[in-house]
């Protein structure tokens, strides 16, 4: 009988082992998944890490789950991880979550909704539908949520920060 050691050597023929806390690991496979090693060296083969508060604190609490979704471990804070696991977990997780952060407001097609929002964003610009004024959402002082008709999210992070033709069309609606 093979040990795990050899199993996982014919399973993974390239991997990123990465040491998560004393005695457990992450690593992605040669298939690119991402591999849950416990203790014992048991497996659990294309893991997901979800972040619990992905907006207000997108730097803590991360739960990484096993295929059908239930949590296997939570990591309090990424910032106390060693700098390979915390990379190997923001690039899963940047794949996986989508918020393109506002930077300039181009226009809106009309103050009535639905209305057509051309954006600038940090990646690139793009238009969208805003189906209610009630899919922008203040999330602190100054940090805003817009939701638009298909339920993609966008983030201005500071409003302060945008230009002040920006700034007053967003005051019309928050």
């Amino acid at each position: 009988m093979k040990n795990s050691h050899e199993r996982n050597e014919e399973h993974h023929e390239k991997r990123d082992d990465v040491d998560l806390k004393e005695g457990f690991s992450l690593v992605r496979d040669s298939l690119g998944r991402l591999v849950f090693c416990d203790q014992e060296g048991r497996e659990q083969i294309d893991v997901k890490p979800i972040r619990i508060f992905p907006i207000s604190d997108p730097e803590h609490f991360v739960s990484i789950c096993d295929v059908d979704g239930n949590e296997i471990i939570c990591i309090e804070d990424l910032t106390q991880l060693p700098e390979q696991v915390h990379r190997l977990l923001s690039e899963e997780l940047g794949v996986r979550e989508f918020l393109p952060i506002i930077k300039k407001i181009m226009g809106i097609s009309s103050r009535f909704e639905p209305s057509e929002w051309q954006v600038e964003t940090d990646r690139g610009e793009t238009c969208f539908i805003l189906n209610d004024e009630d899919d922008i959402h203040r999330l602190s002082t100054h940090r805003i949520l817009i939701i638009d008709a298909h339920r993609l999210r966008y983030l201005i992070p500071d409003m302060r920060r945008l230009d002040s033709a920006s700034r007053r069309v967003l005051a019309h609606y928050i």
